[in-house]
């Protein structure tokens, strides 16, 4: 092991921000209590252990990184276990060189999901109003959806057809097959 990669195992094995569980509200306020409370300098470790939840959460999260990376903070994503669905939508707000997995550890991709029931009621024309409203929320879910695959895929060798193609059966990606395909640096 060379001395950068030394460098980097000690930095990666001391997280300064630790997230586990469900990302929601919770999640997003504890990220930002721990974020507070993080060193101003140095390279800042982000490691999570998630089944999932809320992707505009986890996208509100990955914005704080990413202004947070464009005032010039090195910010490093440590998967651990289990990161499934919101967490890769977070691990997406991270470039690949920036992206780490410890071994064992496992993401998931899946595509945005809905369920919605859609009461119609009054003038025929207020319902096709109800209609289209419903279905914008839905083009523009599918939108921001395509924007994160395609920053998940970033700087990989796998193309969008491909996260696109196997999002729909929920896409399990080992550590290993992940380091392969370029979607993480490395695992530890």
């Amino acid at each position: 092991m060379n001395n950068q990669s030394s460098d980097r195992q000690k930095v990666l094995t001391a997280p300064q921000l630790r997230l586990i569980g469900t990302v929601d509200e919770a999640m997003y306020a504890e990220f930002r209590n721990q974020l507070g409370a993080a060193p101003e300098e140095g390279p800042l470790v982000i490691a999570l252990t998630t089944l999932g939840g809320n992707p505009e959460i986890a996208r509100a999260m990955a914005d704080d990184v990413r202004l947070l990376r464009d005032a010039g903070r090195t910010m490093l994503f440590l998967g651990k276990a289990s990161v499934y669905s919101a967490g890769t939508t977070f691990m997406a707000g991270f470039p690949v060189e920036c992206r780490f997995l410890t071994r064992n550890s496992t993401l998931m991709v899946h595509e945005r999901q809905i369920t919605r029931t859609i009461n119609l009621s009054g003038p025929l024309r207020s319902c096709t109003h109800q209609l289209k409203a419903v279905l914008n929320e839905i083009e523009q879910s599918i939108a921001i959806e395509e924007q994160g695959f395609r920053d998940f895929v970033a700087g990989s060798d796998v193309d969008f057809d491909e996260v696109q193609r196997k999002a729909p059966n929920n896409w399990y990606i080992g550590c290993e097959e992940a380091k392969e395909r370029g979607l993480i640096a490395e695992v530890i």
